[in-house]
């Protein structure tokens, strides 16, 4: 894969120490970081294949969007005037249309939703859906990283839950990539609500079985507790718990309504994390919000997530980490209540703890994978500032992602994608839109 040197840059290493070199450099080489420090330090140009100056940029880490459901790309728009974090909203705006997606829809939508992401930062998202082979191959050819959580929906049909559930395990084994950039999850779609307690129970066996996550929705709207309050006294949460649900990872989305007692069950259990998805939450019209400054207090790991874009209708995290601090702060009634600083590690090494590969990425330190962005912010609406994370956070936007890096990769030049040009990612797209909505149509006709 060869080797190259970043230089002339703010390195924004969210390390450890959140050490910052207001001019400094990184190199890779075979698809990892192979030093990071300032300007004063920096090695031999003649030692690499490229060397590429980047004053006016900044350096980071690659965005970690820890939720979403990237073939839903299919959906923009189409929930205005609903509530997807209700089950009548998902069902009326979301569910009903689903049946008539095809395995040929899946691939050109998640091509676009990795093209969009790429463009504005992204490295590596958390995906639950259906189709997950085929989300997996569309990944695949973009070159991205993904979490892929195999999307279990029952809806009281047993049969259907034990099949899904076959599907799931067979999943899991074939998509395990040598390289990483794929790892296979199971992905329970919202428990108690559409996965019974029966079938719960087995998917936590065979996580464990397999040494695998759990994707999940909880706690997003009033009908997660309603059928446990009544038949046990607890709530969702508490009662995935006593079924042993938390033994393994556990990364639950949205986390709306969790209660003191729910926050320290997830504060206890050895690795479970929350995806906050503030701008979703917001356009959901529901009161609550997720209590993202208690779960950290308490020691849970926070990442940020853009959920669907029929929800969110962008994948821009940048623009994300701005909503979650600001959502933050109208929830504690004070002014940041979560810095700039711990909003941008959310972004970026909090969503690779969630994910488990922290290890692997999520800052930029010798040793791992080369996933990084330069950002430019030498255009308007950025100046001189003492804070670069303030400055990034809230002056900035994914459209200021200039190039990107994936596993020492450059899939973004120019902000131009390096693989397939994005008129082909859209042109095909267009033309299967057409196709799924026309499907939908028809069968509403016949319905």
């Amino acid at each position: 894969m060869g080797s190259a040197l970043l230089r002339d840059a703010i390195i924004l290493t969210v390390d450890g120490d959140d050490t910052v070199f207001p001019s400094g450099w990184v190199a890779m080489a075979d698809g990892r970081i192979a030093g990071v420090g300032p300007m004063e330090t920096c090695p031999d140009e003649a030692g690499f294949d490229e060397v590429r100056s980047l004053p006016g940029h900044v350096v980071m880490p690659g965005l970690v969007n820890a939720h979403t459901h990237s073939a839903m790309i299919l959906f923009r728009g189409r929930s205005e005037g609903q509530s997807l974090l209700t089950m009548e909203g998902w069902y009326n705006s979301i569910r009903e249309p689903e049946l008539s997606l095809i395995a040929s829809d899946i691939g050109p939508a998640v091509a676009l939703s990795c093209a969009e992401m790429a463009l504005s930062g992204t490295t590596t998202f958390c995906e639950q859906y259906f189709f997950a082979d085929e989300i997996a191959a569309a990944v695949g050819d973009a070159g991205l990283r993904a979490v892929i959580a195999y999307g279990i929906v029952q809806l009281g049909d047993e049969a259907r839950g034990d099949e899904e559930l076959r599907n799931a395990a067979a999943f899991i084994e074939r998509q395990r990539s040598p390289d990483g950039r794929i790892v296979p999850w199971f992905g329970p779609h919202a428990p108690y609500v559409d996965n019974s307690e029966q079938l719960l129970r087995a998917e936590v066996d065979l996580a464990v079985k397999y040494g695998c996550g759990m994707h999940l929705h909880m706690a997003a709207g009033p009908e997660d507790n309603e059928e446990t309050l009544s038949r046990y006294g607890l709530t969702a949460t508490q009662a995935l718990a006593r079924d042993g649900f938390f033994a393994g990872r556990v990364h639950a989305a949205h986390c709306l309504d969790l209660s003191e007692d729910d926050i320290a069950i997830f504060a206890a259990a050895p690795a479970a994390s929350v995806a906050y998805c503030a701008t979703a939450g917001l356009r959901s019209g529901r009161e609550g919000m997720c209590p993202a400054v208690a779960l950290r207090s308490a020691g849970v790991v926070v990442a940020l997530g853009t959920d669907n874009v029929a929800a969110n209708n962008a994948y821009d995290m940048i623009a994300e980490m701005r909503v979650a601090g600001l959502v933050a702060s109208h929830r504690e009634e004070r002014a940041q209540p979560i810095s700039s600083r711990e909003l941008v590690r959310m972004a970026t090494i909090d969503g690779a703890r969630a994910l488990g590969l922290d290890h692997e990425i999520g800052s930029l330190e010798a040793g791992k994978a080369a996933d990084i962005i330069a950002v430019d912010i030498s255009g308007p609406g950025y100046s001189e500032t003492p804070d670069i994370e303030t400055l990034l956070v809230y002056s900035g936007s994914g459209r200021d992602v200039r190039h990107l890096w994936v596993g020492g990769e450059q899939l973004v030049e120019d902000r131009r994608l390096t693989r397939r040009p994005f008129n082909d990612i859209k042109k095909d797209y267009s033309m299967t839109y057409q196709d799924f909505w026309a499907r939908v149509a028809a069968a509403r006709k016949v319905a």
